[in-house]
C-alpha cells in the first residue's frame, strides 16, 4: 500500500469513528494507526491537504474525553515519534496545538494521576516542549501548571520525574509562565518541595529542581541564597560531573542548559572564572568532542560556545584547543610523536565536515565555536599556534564550499546551502590571515575559497576587506620599523665613509655614491608603495570611523530610549512603593487581628480545659451509674427470689391452714395453739422481710430514675460542649492558617545545598 492510499484509508477511518463511536470503528481506526507508523515524516508535515486533515482528525479524536484510553494512547504514541524532529515539533506546537491536546487529556484525567495514559502524556509533553517556547494562551496550560505543582510530591517516582522535567521546560525563558507560577497561593510550598529535591538520590531529579529554581528565583532573594558563593561551587561540580561522566543523555542536556542559563548572570559567571577546578573540567569537557555520539558532541559544543561569552573563559578554551600538542614517546621507536589523535581541534574539524544526514545542530555548533576561537586568537599570542590548524581547516572548508550535487534531495540540499552560508560568514578571520600570508600555497588556497564563496548571498566582502586592511596595516608598521633601522645603518656608514674619503680616489667615491643613490631610489619607491598602502588603510579607517559614529548615534538613541524607560520604571517603582506601604499597613492590621485571635484562642483553650474536666466528671458519674445499675440488677434479682419464696410460703401457709382445719378435730387445742402461734410468727417474719425487700426495691428504682435523669442532662450538656468545641477547633485551625500565612509571610528559609 502506497503512502497516499494509506493516508486516505486513515482519514476514512477517522471520519467513520467520529460519525459512529462504536467498538468496531474504534478497532478499525487503531489498526490504521498502527499501519500509519511507517509513513515518512516529510509526508505528514509537508503542508499538503490530505496529511493535514489526517493530523487534525487524530488530534480531535485524542482530545475527546469519550475516546478510550487505548485508542488515545495509540494516537499519542504515533505522534510522539515525530517529536524528535525540529520542524515536526514546531508544526505540532504551532499548527496542530498538540501541547494543548495533551494538556487537556491530563486535565480530564486529573483525578486519576496514576493512570498510564497520564504518565504517557507527561513524558511526551516533556520531549515536545524541550527547547521550544510554549504558547501561554494554549488550552489548559494553567490547569497543567497547577497539576504539575500539585503532583511534584507524588509517591510515584516516574510521575515526579516527568512533572519536574516538564515544569523545567515550561519555566525556561518564559516570563509569562514564571509569573503565573509565582502568583499561585502554594508557591512557597512548591519552593520548599524543590529545595528538598536537591538532596534526592537521583541526579536527574536534582538537575530538574535546580533548573526550575534558577528560572524562578535566580534574581530573587531565594535564588541569591541558593546560588551564592558558598553553594555555587557545588553546583558547578555537579554540572561538570554529569556532563563528563554522564547520567544519561537527558540529564546531560538539562545540566548543560542549566549552566548556560546561569552564565547569563554576571555574578555567577564571575564565580565560575574563580572556580579552582575549572581548567581540569574544561579539559575533560573538550575530551568529549571525540565522542562518536553527535548529540553528545553537539551539547558539549553548545556549552563551550556559551562559556566563550565570558572573555576569561574564551581565552582559556582557546588556549586549550589551539595549544600545540605535547610530544609523547612511543615504546618501540623512542622518538617524539605528537598525539594528534587526542587534539580537540581535529575533533572540531571532524564535526564541521560531518555528513549532512546527521544532526544539523552538530556542525552548526562546531562552526560557531570555531568563530569564537578565531576571534580570540587573532592579534594575540595564539596566532602562530593557530597557523597549522588554519591550513588544515581551509582545505576542509574548500570542500564544503563546492557546488552541491543536483541529485541530492531537497532536505540535503537545504542543509548543504545552510552550512555553506554559515561557512561565507565564519571564515573571514582565517581567510584574511591566509590571503596576507607569505606562503604562496596558502594564498592560492585562500583565493580558491574566495572564488567559491564570493557568489554566495550575503558574502561579507566588506568585513573581509576590513580584516585584510588591518593585517596590511599591521605588516606596514613592521616594514616602517625595518626601514628606519636601515636608514639608521646607512647614516652610520656615511660617517665612516667621510673619515676614509681622504685616502680614496675620486672615481671610487663616485662609484660608491652612485650605488648609494640607486639604493636610496629603491628605498624611495618602496616607501612610496608603503605610503599608498597607508593611504588605503587610512581610507578604511575613515570608513570605520563613520560606521562608529553611526553606531554611536544609534547607541545614543537607545540610551535616550532607556532613559525614558528608566523614568517610567521609577514612576512604576513609586506606585509599587505606595502599594507596598498599603500592604505593610494591611500586614500590621492583620498582625493585630492575629494577636486578638491568639488571645481568643487562649480563652478557647481554657474552655477546652474546662470541657476536659467536665468530661472527666461525666466519666466518673457514668462509672458510678454503671455500678448503681449493677446493684439495681442484683437487688431486682434478689427481689424476684424473695417474691418467689414469699409465694411459696403463702402456698405453704394456705396448705397449713387447710391442714389445721382438718386436724382441729384430731389434735389437742393446746398443740393447735402452739402450732398456730409458731406459724403466725414465721408469717410475720416473712412479711417483715418482704416489706424490707419491697422498700429496698422502691429505693433502688428511685435512685435508678434519678441516675437516668442525671445521665440525660449530662448527655445534653456534653452535646452542647462538643458543638462548642468543634466551633472552637474550626476557629483554631483558621487562626493557625492565618498565622502561618501572614506572620511568616516575610520569613524565608535558610536555604543551602
Amino acid at each position: 500500500m502506497d503512502v497516499s492510499t494509506c493516508l486516505k484509508s486513515l482519514l476514512l477511518a477517522i471520519r467513520q469513528y467520529r460519525n459512529n463511536r462504536s467498538a468496531l470503528n474504534a478497532s478499525q481506526l487503531q489498526k490504521h494507526i498502527e499501519v500509519s507508523e511507517n509513513i515518512y515524516l516529510w509526508v505528514l508535515f509537508s503542508g499538503q491537504v490530505l496529511p493535514s486533515e489526517c493530523l487534525s482528525g487524530l488530534m480531535e479524536v485524542a482530545g475527546d474525553p469519550n475516546t478510550s484510553h487505548a485508542l488515545t494512547g495509540s494516537i499519542i504514541s504515533l505522534l510522539a515519534q515525530f517529536a524528535s524532529d525540529g520542524e515536526a515539533k514546531e508544526a505540532l506546537h504551532s499548527s496542530y496545538n498538540f501541547t494543548g491536546t495533551l494538556a487537556s487529556i491530563i486535565h480530564c484525567n486529573r483525578s486519576t494521576p496514576e493512570e498510564p495514559l497520564v504518565l504517557q502524556c507527561l513524558n511526551v509533553l516533556q520531549r515536545l516542549t524541550y527547547s521550544v517556547r510554549t504558547q501561554h494562551c494554549a488550552s489548559h496550560i494553567h490547569e497543567l501548571i497547577s497539576f504539575l505543582m500539585q503532583h511534584v510530591q507524588s509517591s510515584n517516582d516516574d510521575i515526579v520525574k516527568a512533572c519536574l522535567g516538564l515544569m523545567a521546560n515550561l519555566c525556561r525563558h518564559d516570563i509569562s509562565v514564571q509569573s503565573h507560577i509565582k502568583s499561585q497561593s502554594n508557591v512557597k510550598a512548591f519552593y520548599r518541595a524543590l529545595i528538598n529535591f536537591l538532596g534526592h538520590n537521583c541526579l536527574t531529579v536534582v538537575v530538574f529542581a535546580l533548573s526550575i529554581l534558577s528560572s524562578l528565583t535566580l534574581n530573587e532573594e531565594v535564588g541569591q541564597k541558593l546560588f551564592n558563593a558558598k553553594n555555587i561551587h557545588q553546583t558547578f561540580q555537579l554540572i561538570f560531573n554529569i556532563t563528563v561522566n554522564g547520567d544519561g543523555t537527558l540529564t546531560r542536556n538539562y545540566a548543560v542548559d542549566l549552566l548556560v542559563d546561569l552564565l547569563k548572570n554576571p555574578k555567577i559567571a564571575d564565580y565560575l572564572t574563580k572556580y579552582k577546578h575549572l581548567s581540569v573540567c574544561l579539559s575533560e569537557v573538550l575530551g568529549l568532542l571525540h565522542n562518536k555520539d553527535p548529540d553528545t558532541a553537539s551539547k558539549v559544543m553548545e556549552l563551550l560556545v556559551s562559556l566563550c561569552s565570558v572573555p576569561v573563559l574564551r581565552k582559556l578554551i582557546c588556549e586549550t584547543v589551539l595549544r600545540p600538542p605535547a610530544p609523547r614517546l612511543q615504546p618501540a621507536t623512542r622518538k617524539g610523536v605528537q598525539a594528534r589523535g587526542s587534539e580537540p581541534s581535529l575533533a572540531l574539524v571532524h564535526w564541521v565536515t560531518s555528513p549532512l544526514d546527521g544532526p544539523e545542530q552538530c556542525y552548526m555548533q562546531a562552526l560557531s565555536l570555531l568563530t569564537e576561537l578565531f576571534e580570540e586568537a587573532i592579534d594575540s599570542s595564539l596566532c602562530s599556534s593557530a597557523q597549522s590548524f588554519v591550513e588544515l581547516l581551509l582545505q576542509e572548508v574548500l570542500v564544503l564550499l563546492q557546488s552541491p550535487d543536483s541529485t541530492e534531495g531537497e532536505q540535503l540540499l537545504k542543509k548543504r546551502c545552510l552550512r555553506a552560508g554559515r561557512v561565507d560568514q565564519r571564515i573571514v578571520t582565517p581567510l584574511s590571515l591566509t590571503m596576507t600570508s607569505n606562503c604562496r600555497e596558502n594564498v592560492q588556497v585562500a583565493l580558491r575559497i574566495l572564488f567559491e564563496a564570493a557568489p554566495l548571498p550575503d558574502f561579507p566582502s566588506v568585513i573581509l576587506g576590513d580584516s585584510i586592511a588591518a593585517n596590511n596595516a599591521y605588516r606596514q608598521k613592521d616594514s616602517e620599523l625595518s626601514i628606519r633601522m636601515e636608514v639608521l645603518c646607512l647614516s652610520e656608514s656615511d660617517s665612516l665613509l667621510q673619515e676614509k674619503v681622504k685616502d680614496v680616489h675620486m672615481s671610487e667615491i663616485i662609484d660608491v655614491y652612485e650605488q648609494k643613490l640607486s639604493a636610496l631610489a629603491c628605498k624611495e619607491s618602496r616607501l612610496q608603495d608603503l605610503l599608498e598602502a597607508k593611504a588605503l588603510a587610512l581610507s578604511q579607517a575613515d570608513r570605520l570611523i563613520a560606521q562608529y559614529r553611526c553606531q554611536r548615534a544609534q547607541a545614543e538613541a537607545e540610551a535616550r530610549k532607556l532613559a525614558s524607560l528608566l523614568k517610567d520604571t521609577e514612576r512604576k517603582k513609586e506606585n509599587l512603593q505606595t502599594e507596598l506601604n498599603d500592604h505593610l499597613l494591611e500586614v500590621e492590621r492583620l498582625k493585630s487581628d492575629s494577636q486578638q485571635l491568639l488571645e481568643h484562642n487562649g480563652r478557647l483553650q481554657e474552655v477546652a480545659d474546662q470541657h476536659q474536666e467536665l468530661k472527666g466528671t461525666y466519666n466518673q458519674l457514668l462509672s458510678r451509674y454503671d455500678k448503681s445499675e449493677g446493684m439495681l440488677k442484683e437487688l431486682q434479682a434478689a427481689h424476684i427470689s424473695l417474691t418467689q419464696q414469699a409465694e411459696g410460703l403463702r402456698k405453704t401457709n394456705e396448705g397449713l391452714k387447710l391442714q389445721q382445719e382438718r386436724s382441729v378435730f384430731e389434735t389437742v387445742d393446746r398443740i393447735q395453739e402452739e402450732q398456730i402461734h409458731e406459724m403466725e410468727e414465721n408469717i410475720s417474719i416473712l412479711r417483715k422481710e418482704l416489706n424490707k425487700t419491697e422498700q429496698a426495691r422502691k429505693d433502688t428504682s428511685i435512685k435508678a430514675s434519678s441516675l437516668e435523669l442525671q445521665k440525660s442532662q449530662l448527655e445534653a450538656k456534653l452535646e452542647k460542649m462538643e458543638e462548642e468545641l468543634s466551633k472552637h477547633t474550626h476557629m483554631i485551625a483558621m487562626i493557625h492558617s492565618l498565622s502561618s500565612g501572614k506572620l511568616k509571610g516575610d520569613a524565608t528559609a535558610n536555604l543551602s545545598l
